[in-house]
């Protein structure tokens, strides 16, 4: 954890390090056999049998094609539709890139298939080729394309896997580099926010659209910046870390940002926003970018923007969608993709406020047996047109996170009624099939590559996390691992080990703290508490004010606190 001083007062921040592996508070506490073992074994074969199932037909009726259509067991060549919701400008030549294979290669790396791995490595790596008449969504190529082989490769290298019996020459890297190259020419805008769009053999085409979202221009810096510390190319960070300054540079005098913006003029379109499409994974790499290469100023970003959202987006467990210019709510509205938030606050430490959103997500998800792509909150009814459920994981990310960071027993459960539902619902001859209507159960004919990335890792990981036993990763938004590496960070803390003991630095030296409570671990041996990410003391010590300003944000419930008409700080207002 750091310690942080803002302008106006001295205050302790506290950034929580995750370090996913074997979680503990101390080794005596610790039971000498897991109580759930047999239940994590069985469940772990279980998720292991669904990847196969949806990898082996993919293999068998799409592969080398994008991603598998499990009804009619056919194919789609989806990296030209993705992003693209009216199907325009598509390449009648484009015959896929293995989309679902550069996909599985993480995951087959999690469940130890090292022989699949290597023969997936061998195949791309003398038949996958970027020269070719396809115009991408840049947001979704980096992080499935891009990301799953950076990633890869990252994995491939890694002496203690030996996921690689035979010669390996870098490769995956070199069909990586030649994408980030291909991808570089949608930075050229007078804004330096990229297009949402290139022809990854023409480049940027004539008359694009020159529209892009907040999470497309401002979730590529972990990708882009991994491949410049593997090539040495430095083009590919600047780039991306250039667009993200620009980006936060855009936000509104309340740290917020909006929806939608014109990469040609710098100036918003959408200024409702909230934590879920368009905006989601924005927020999610500056904290990861921030673990991953160590830079005080995505942490600076991060902070004042997580702020921001828990002041104007929060309501009770909820988070609705706000205007970027005054912090009025817009619309009150779940969407699926908001539920990876709970996961990005266990990385924070802020566990109260991370399983308070949980529950309410799973709740979602016991009403309608899955989360419906849009849920109107204030009408607590389904949203007309949005019905549908695309075999998103966001649930079962933010469930393996909790688990990792409490071991409760309650997390296992919901991964189980995940897993049940999916093979109950979704599970047919020819793979794992979309839901079209949530009332209905009626499937879709498309299995999305991100069920072989994300959804059948993170639940084989809940159940079995034997993959990140002394190894300290983040994942993408998309579910790659990349490594915490010395060498790629700025700073270090000055306890860095492969463990999951976070280090926390306090006035009297750095001890061990339990993500859990965010206190010293054990807490009854050091009563010391540390304040979450979100607490700003009061400008007196004791509560005592005149004025709201004087009053700091509250650190269990992340809410400013105000001043009474007594004269003293406190959540007096019950929002």
């Amino acid at each position: 954890m750091k310690q942080r001083t803002t302008s106006k007062m001295l205050a302790k921040w506290v950034l929580v390090f995750l370090l996913i592996n074997t979680v503990s508070c101390n080794a005596s506490s610790v039971l000498k056999s897991d109580p759930f073992a047999a239940q994590k074994k069985r469940m772990s074969n279980k998720v292991r049998g669904m990847f196969y199932h949806a990898y082996n037909n993919y293999m068998k009726y799409a592969f080398p094609h994008d991603e598998l259509k499990p009804l009619s067991k056919t194919y789609t060549d989806s990296l030209a539709e993705l992003g693209n919701l009216n199907l325009e400008h598509l390449s009648l030549g484009y015959n896929g890139s293995a989309l679902s294979l550069i996909e599985s290669l993480s995951s087959l790396a999690v469940l130890g298939d090292n022989a699949e791995f290597e023969k997936a490595v061998v195949w791309l790596s003398e038949n996958l080729s970027f020269d070719i008449d396809v115009r991408v969504n840049l947001f979704e190529c980096n992080i499935r394309v891009l990301g799953g082989l950076v990633s890869a490769h990252i994995l491939a290298t890694d002496p203690t896997s030996r996921l690689i019996t035979g010669t390996y020459n870098n490769e995956l890297l070199v069909l990586a580099e030649d994408l980030g190259r291909r991808l570089l020419p949608a930075f050229d805008t007078p804004s330096g926010l990229p297009y949402a769009w290139i022809n990854l053999k023409h480049g940027l085409m004539e008359n694009e659209t020159t529209e892009t979202s907040t999470s497309g221009c401002g979730s590529l810096i972990l990708e882009m910046g991994a491949l410049s510390r593997l090539t040495g190319d430095s083009r590919f960070e600047v780039a991306a870390f250039h667009a993200l300054r620009k980006l936060w540079s855009m936000r509104s005098s309340l740290n917020l940002l909006g929806t939608t913006l014109d990469v040609k003029t710098g100036e918003w379109v959408e200024y409702s926003s909230g934590i879920g499409a368009g905006v989601d994974s924005f927020y999610e790499y500056l904290l990861k970018a921030y673990l991953l290469f160590g830079s005080e100023e995505f942490w600076r970003m991060f902070q004042s923007a997580y702020l921001a959202v828990q002041k104007y987006f929060r309501h009770g467990p909820w988070y609705h969608e706000a205007d970027m210019r005054t912090g009025r709510a817009t619309y009150w509205q779940l969407t699926s993709l908001q539920a990876f938030w709970p996961g990005l606050q266990v990385l924070l430490g802020d566990i109260a406020a991370a399983n308070s959103s949980h529950r309410e997500f799973f709740n979602i998800w016991q009403k309608f047996g899955v989360i419906p792509e849009r849920y109107l909150l204030d009408h607590q009814i389904l949203h007309p047109t949005e019905k549908y459920y695309p075999l998103r994981p966001e649930l079962a990310e933010s469930t393996f996170y909790l688990y990792q960071a409490t071991k409760d027993p309650w997390y296992l459960e919901v991964g189980k009624s995940i897993v049940d539902s999916l093979n109950l619902y979704t599970r047919v001859e020819g793979g794992f099939a979309s839901i079209r209507d949530v009332t209905t159960m009626e499937l879709e004919d498309h299995q999305h590559s991100f069920f072989l990335a994300e959804m059948c890792k993170y639940l084989y990981l809940l159940f079995d996390d034997s993959f990140l036993v002394d190894r300290n990763y983040i994942f993408t938004t998309e579910g790659h691992p990349l490594p915490i590496l010395a060498s790629w960070h700025e700073t270090l803390p000055e306890t860095h080990t492969f463990s999951n003991w976070t280090s926390v630095k306090g006035e009297d030296g750095r001890q061990r703290a339990s993500p859990m409570s965010l206190q010293i671990c054990p807490s009854k041996h050091h009563p010391q508490q540390f304040e979450s990410i979100c607490h700003i003391p009061d400008a007196r010590p004791n509560h005592r004010c005149l004025t709201d300003e004087e009053c700091g944000v509250d650190a269990t419930s992340c809410r400013k606190r105000s001043c009474s008409m007594a004269g003293f700080c406190g959540q007096w207002l019950l929002i």
